[in-house]
């Protein structure tokens, strides 16, 4: 059986945690290789003083990176011990932008088999919808599953692709994007009906039925 590579991204937003515990429930399976990949936004700056402390604000931003990946190996350690001893897990922190380009390249460079994300406002996933477009899959070049935290106010609903089907946004059916348990109407485009045509009791002379009446 090949090992497939299941990344699971992590952010402090509490989504992110459940999305780690939908896929120990219900994709992870034993001889995979968990990788827990953070990252951290990059800071640059020009001056010699300033690069010192951006070099300071970088090492912290890591370390605080890689306590939040510990956090979750903990929640796999705690809750689900058995995945402990049958899959492997790494811990991958590093620099890069919050706009969804890093991300991508290192699930690519890891080839990943899957991507599971927690779904909230400033998710990535929203960014890349807005500046690639249909072209969101190839970037990513593996299965996604975004995690919708569930809440009171709001209808979770599931949504199962086949592996060469569209999802949300209409994504290109080349993407291979698999998405599960997002709130749909927060990512779809809204419907918009069509324009009501003006009804006309005669559309033509042709369709009037002429009778006379008999004389007596």
């Amino acid at each position: 059986m090949d090992v497939r590579k299941i990344v699971v991204l992590v952010e402090e937003e509490e989504a992110a945690r459940t999305a780690l515990k939908w896929a120990l429930q219900n994709l992870i399976r034993c001889g995979d290789l968990i990788t827990l990949l953070h990252i951290f936004p990059s800071s640059s700056s020009s001056s010699s003083s300033s690069k010192s402390k951006t070099k300071t604000k970088s090492r912290l931003l890591r370390l605080k990176g890689f306590q939040l990946a510990l956090s979750f190996k903990d929640i796999i350690c705690n809750n689900f011990p058995n995945v402990v001893l049958q899959t492997n897990i790494e811990i991958v922190v590093t620099e890069g932008d919050q706009e969804g380009a890093k991300i991508s390249a290192m699930v690519r460079e890891i080839g990943a088999s899957a991507l599971v994300v927690g779904l909230h406002d400033q998710s990535f996933l929203y960014k890349l919808a807005m500046t690639d477009g249909n072209n969101i899959g190839s970037r990513l070049d593996c299965r996604v599953l975004a995690i919708k935290q569930p809440t009171a106010n709001s209808t979770v609903q599931t949504l199962k692709t086949k592996k060469s089907g569209s999802a949300v946004l209409q994504l290109d059916s080349s993407n291979h994007m698999d998405f599960s348990q997002i709130e749909i109407a927060s990512l779809q485009v809204p419907d918009i009906s069509p324009p009501k045509i003006p009804y006309r009791i005669c559309p033509s002379r042709s369709a009037i039925i002429w009778r006379s009446r008999r004389r007596s």
